[in-house]
């Protein structure tokens, strides 16, 4: 290994080290509904889902609720995923007429982004429209990264919540982490 090398390895490791603490403490804050320093960008978005959607942000869910909730995202999100790859022949952005993809290469595709795991066996450029690749495939990219977060949380508050059986609100924690945490901090963005 290189000098060069080696000196980006311990670069790396002590940024990663200074922003541990600070990026915790806002972490903490974000699902916690505290006060942030972005608070005055997201907070009337985050009002206007939650009264657009209904969601009730002081109601917390038991771990069964919590579980449902989570699980019937994933699936209506796979199941838009689904459609949107299925009807992108007839549906708006799609300079290139690219037709619908295949059954199988939908559901795998669908499957693939709603966990995060982002598994591709095609050309995006080649095969999918403009439509189905912001609509569908970006949009997964901070659902699924933001489902991901929501779960670490609340498997921190189960611990920390020993006590009772509320461990928050699945819809609170999805839109605060997408909102405060992935639009902020993704480098897709830039």
């Amino acid at each position: 290994m290189t000098f060069n090398g080696i000196l980006q390895i311990i670069l790396f490791l002590v940024v990663l080290t200074l922003l541990a603490k600070p990026m915790g403490i806002y972490l903490t804050r974000v699902y916690s509904g505290e006060k942030t320093f972005l608070d005055f960008i997201f907070k009337p978005f985050e009002r206007l889902i939650y009264a657009v959607t209904r969601v009730d942000t002081g109601s917390e869910m038991n771990w069964k609720q919590y579980g449902a909730a989570m699980l019937i995202f994933r699936l209506l999100s796979s199941l838009a995923l689904y459609a949107i790859q299925r009807l992108q022949g007839v549906l708006p952005l799609n300079p290139q007429n690219f037709s619908e993809t295949s059954p199988e290469l939908s559901f795998n595709t669908a499957v693939s982004f709603v966990t995060n795991t982002n598994w591709q066996s095609y050309g995006g450029e080649t095969t999918m429209s403009y439509f189905t690749q912001t609509v569908g495939l970006t949009v997964q990219n901070f659902a699924s990264a933001a489902v991901g977060m929501a779960l670490a949380i609340v498997f921190i508050r189960g611990i920390a919540r020993f006590e009772t059986d509320r461990l928050g609100n699945f819809w609170t924690d999805l839109v605060r982490g997408t909102l405060y945490d992935h639009l902020p901090l993704d480098n897709r963005l830039c």
